[in-house]
């Protein structure tokens, strides 16, 4: 039985989804972050990247579009919702963080172009 076009380009969309994870957390570790998690699930939904930088705790969430405007447009503000619960949950299973600064960034990854990193893209607050 061969598969729909719907979910053919539904997995090609977690391919590409991945492979622009797995560009993110690369990018971010040759400037000298520690990737902490990838893909880190939760009830409230997945954090794309955890990483920290010496007292600081970054949530990232990576977006693979062909601008960055498109990139920003594609994170929505429910979305920055689950991501805040998220990182509350991330927090909790991980009291060794407690002390750390927390910051929101996004990672855009267009096509044929180093990753964009977006640092402190928005704050739980506005999303609210």
């Amino acid at each position: 039985m061969s598969e729909s076009p719907a979910i053919r380009s539904r997995q090609a969309a977690e391919q590409r989804g991945r492979l622009a994870e797995r560009l993110a957390a690369w990018s971010c570790r040759l400037k000298g972050y520690r990737v902490l998690a990838e893909r880190y699930k939760t009830p409230f939904g997945e954090i794309d990247l955890v990483f920290r930088r010496r007292s600081l705790l970054i949530f990232a969430e990576v977006k693979a579009r062909p601008s960055l405007d498109q990139a920003l447009y594609a994170l929505r503000p429910q979305q920055k919702v689950r991501l805040a619960r998220s990182a509350e949950i991330y927090l909790r299973d991980h009291p060794v963080h407690a002390a750390c600064s927390i910051r929101f960034d996004l990672i855009a990854i267009r096509p044929w172009r180093w990753p964009h990193h977006l640092r402190d893209a928005w704050r739980p607050e506005e999303a609210s």
